[in-house]
């Protein structure tokens, strides 16, 4: 999630998944976009309170519903009408299951616009999940071992996808140039691995995906703001560091996971986080995916990835204290000055669509809706109501 990238525990195979914000006073980043954001300006953006909601359509194709007083509400506009100001989609190249490919995606930006949010693009150069883990390689792109030529491909790809939205009014306001970069970007799949990464090549293909951004700024005079993400805060001080020292600087946010099962950083130390990393690295923070069990149940055949292991002292699995945490996240964020949180798929409630380990939610105990009474909306959404914070 994205959310994250899924690497599930299923049939005794660990998944772990993909999986802070923060401003400088001198170096405020303006996220609005000119008149082609479809008119969102009326809404407050200098705090993102955003959800990515890449799964809704396939869900909803798969015959799920949302619910609000007991009533099937449009979750888009139930989001919306919550507070969420800012949506997250996730873009595959060519995805095995059909769904968040480009125009999945155009849909889902279509609907987040139409009720006046903010749009996240994170593009994951990949067919399917990339996480702290797995980057791999499109199957398209997977013979191209001249990186010149591969960092053209990620170029034409990026502009064009960019201005392919573009031309229908769905311009995002920011982009993620890769999801969960903390290993080097676009590996063939039998050389995936932890260790370490060419940043000659690493920085070349990001900064195609950078130069297709600002070349589409340019081209349709446009704001779109540039974000590499890298999941948990203790893992960015030195992946920023070695980005620096290889040229890779033109971006705008640092895009962090901070989830708490996987990270050496407790929710108190995140002030600190943010501020250290935007005192080293003069750019402002957004924490892009986090999340928060409100039960420890399983409703389906799919196993959950957040259980006991996710938990931190004095936030129960309920759904107060999924509010709660948030609610304290956020009040970090603010703190120290970030840009927003963003958390990761709200609304991956349970159906009768696959994913590669299982039929239903892997995250039916982390979205913002109650399984066991028909899906109906959670606590969890006051999470967007700006006067918590």
């Amino acid at each position: 999630m994205g959310c994250f990238r899924l690497k599930l525990l299923v049939f005794n195979i660990l998944l772990s998944s993909l999986f802070i914000g923060c401003k400088d006073s001198s170096n405020n980043i303006d996220t609005r976009n000119s008149d082609r954001t479809n008119n969102v300006n009326d809404n407050d953006f200098s705090f993102y309170l955003g959800a990515d909601l890449s799964y809704i359509n396939e869900l909803e194709d798969f015959n799920a519903e949302y619910k609000f007083n007991g009533e099937i509400v449009d979750p888009f506009k139930h989001f919306s009408q919550s507070g969420c100001n800012i949506t997250r989609v996730r873009l595959w190249n060519n995805p095995p299951t059909g769904y968040s490919d480009f125009n999945d995606v155009k849909k889902t930006i279509e609907r987040a616009k139409n009720e006046k949010m903010h749009i996240l693009l994170d593009f994951h150069y990949s067919d399917f999940w990339a996480d702290p883990h797995k980057q791999t390689i499109p199957v398209a792109w997977k013979d191209i071992s001249n990186v010149e030529i591969l960092a053209d491909s990620v170029y034409q790809y990026t502009y064009n996808t960019l201005s392919k939205l573009i031309d229908n009014n769905l311009a995002p306001e920011l982009v993620q140039i890769g999801n969960e970069t903390n290993i080097e970007i676009l590996q063939k799949e039998d050389d995936t691995n932890t260790s370490e990464i060419n940043w000659t090549r690493n920085s070349a293909l990001f900064n195609a995906g950078i130069k297709a951004v600002n070349n589409i700024n340019t081209a349709y005079n446009l704001n779109i703001k540039k974000v590499l993400h890298i999941a948990q805060p203790e893992n960015a001080f030195d992946w920023f560091e070695k980005a620096f020292e290889n040229n890779l600087t033109d971006f705008d946010i640092i895009g962090l996971s901070y989830y708490a099962k996987w990270s050496s950083y407790s929710l108190n130390e995140i002030p600190d986080a943010i501020s250290s990393l935007q005192n080293e690295f003069k750019k402002s923070v957004l924490i892009v995916e986090t999340a928060y069990p409100h039960s420890l149940q399983n409703v389906d055949a799919a196993d959950n990835i957040l259980g006991n292991d996710a938990l931190i002292d004095g936030f129960n699995a309920t759904p107060n204290g999924q509010l709660n945490y948030l609610i304290q996240l956020t009040k970090n964020v603010k703190k120290a000055d970030g840009l927003g949180v963003i958390y990761w798929e709200p609304a991956w409630i349970t159906s009768d669509a696959k994913t590669a380990w299982g039929i239903g939610s892997h995250w039916d105990n982390a979205t913002f809706f109650d399984a066991y009474n028909n899906n109906e909306a959670l606590p969890a959404f006051n999470f967007f109501n700006k006067e918590n914070y």
